[in-house]
């Protein structure tokens, strides 16, 4: 496990926090891709831009990127040794974007783009309720699509808090 993907079903899985968790226990540099898409005062980068970062990382000896951004799946899984899929209820993360929201009220986080203040509105909590059951049978297919590309590529779904905390503890045991 060198090259590592993490991707999750929804905003407030904890894709960011297990990658830092990750990073710290195998000493690996965590690439967070709202760093790479977000500019400051919420400005999107364009394609070309958030492609090329992205590809400045992937050809390292190691990394663990998270994020999700489907336009860009396919150039980490295809360097990825390992890709881990988070899946927890939807109101687990809807209740961790909350909680992220009053936590950093006013403040940009290290896993956001420079100059992006933690903010919350409707629009971002209609799309999380919308999209996360259509998500998960994509997610599923998703998958499947990433371990035919590749048979040898290790392939984790961690769907419970239990599971991500007895996954980052096993990897304690081995380093």
């Amino acid at each position: 496990m060198k090259r590592i993907m993490v991707m999750g079903i929804s905003a407030g899985t904890g894709k960011s926090t297990f990658a830092r968790q990750l990073g710290a226990k195998l000493n690996i540099d965590v690439y967070h891709l709202d760093t790479f898409y977000w500019k400051p005062g919420w400005t999107e980068a364009g394609f070309q831009e958030f492609k090329s970062n992205q590809e400045e990382v992937v050809v390292k000896d190691s990394w663990i990127i998270e994020g999700n951004y489907s336009s860009t799946y396919d150039l980490r899984a295809s360097y990825a040794d390992t890709i881990i899929y988070l899946e927890l209820p939807l109101l687990t993360c809807l209740s961790r974007v909350l909680k992220r929201w009053w936590m950093h009220r006013g403040k940009t986080r290290v896993d956001m783009g420079e100059g992006c203040k933690e903010k919350l509105d409707f629009e971002f909590i209609k799309f999380i309720v919308t999209t996360y059951y259509p998500r998960k049978k994509k997610m599923k297919k998703r998958l499947e699509a990433f371990q035919e590309m590749d048979p040898e590529k290790r392939i984790v779904a961690l769907r419970s808090k239990k599971e991500i905390r007895d996954f980052l503890n096993h990897l304690s045991f081995k380093g």
